[in-house]
């Protein structure tokens, strides 16, 4: 399992970027990221924060996506922070590993939402139905870059 991208964007509802390295804080997320100063969409009080530090997406979502819906979608339009090629969950679940010099630690399942139907004018529910991605905390802070392996500790 390789980071083939991280994506960051510093507000809700606008434009993410892709970025070649960036810093995970423990208990915030990824520095220049929304939700590490929380400004995301879903920075609400009445809905858990610890969920809300990184999300991850498997490379191989973004083809099965677009040909479900039969579109041109890019990685930036699914808003998800780190995409990893070969990613298998079943080999990290319940498990810590690292990226770089950051530990994450998978905590739930990060399905579509109406939001990012909304936000694309696509039936994303459709679209990335089991294959949304995952929500994961940081364990330890650290530095992570394009083409780090993903390693279990």
């Amino acid at each position: 399992m390789t980071l083939h991208a991280i994506i960051i964007g510093e507000n809700a509802k606008e434009p993410l970027h892709y970025i070649k390295s960036v810093r995970a804080t423990k208990g915030k997320g990824l520095e220049g990221d929304r939700y590490f100063y929380g400004q995301g969409t879903f920075n609400k009080p009445q809905l858990s924060q610890d969920v809300r530090e990184v999300s991850i997406l498997p490379f191989e979502a973004l083809g099965e996506c677009n040909s479900r819906l039969g579109s041109d979608l890019d990685f930036l339009d699914l808003r998800r922070n780190l995409v990893i090629k070969n990613f298998d969950a079943s080999l990290l679940e319940e498990k810590v590993f690292a990226i770089g010099t950051a530990k994450f630690r998978i905590v739930r399942t990060c399905p579509p939402c109406r939001y990012l139907s909304r936000l694309l004018d696509q039936d994303m529910m459709k679209g990335l139905k089991y294959i949304g991605g995952y929500r994961a905390v940081i364990v330890q802070s650290g530095v992570i870059s394009v083409g780090d392996e993903v390693n279990i500790v």
